[in-house]
């Protein structure tokens, strides 16, 4: 019950403060307006760094993928070079 009353004193107290902190209230919303939109105006930077980075990664990515490709290729045919030659080896060691 000690709660009832001081919380209709808070909220007397309140309404008699409103007035005289309703400027200070709006400066404080105006500084976290101005803070906002230059957080928005960082985030818009950074989105389009990310973007640019993106098509980078992709263009990287192609050219890991060529070279991977190559290296198959590459790797593959000495493969196949690698098992004609086998049987003949095997054949001279008999």
């Amino acid at each position: 019950m000690s709660n009832l009353p001081r919380s209709q004193n808070s909220s007397s107290s309140r309404l008699s403060t409103v007035p005289s902190q309703k400027p200070r209230q709006i400066s404080h919303l105006q500084a976290q307006l101005a803070q906002l939109t230059a957080n928005m105006a960082d985030l818009e930077s950074l989105v389009g760094m990310t973007a640019r980075q993106a098509q980078d990664m992709r263009g990287l990515g192609g050219y890991a993928g060529a070279m991977f490709m190559s290296a198959s290729k590459v790797l593959g045919e000495e493969t196949v070079k690698g098992s004609d030659e086998s049987p003949k080896r095997g054949d001279q060691d008999k």
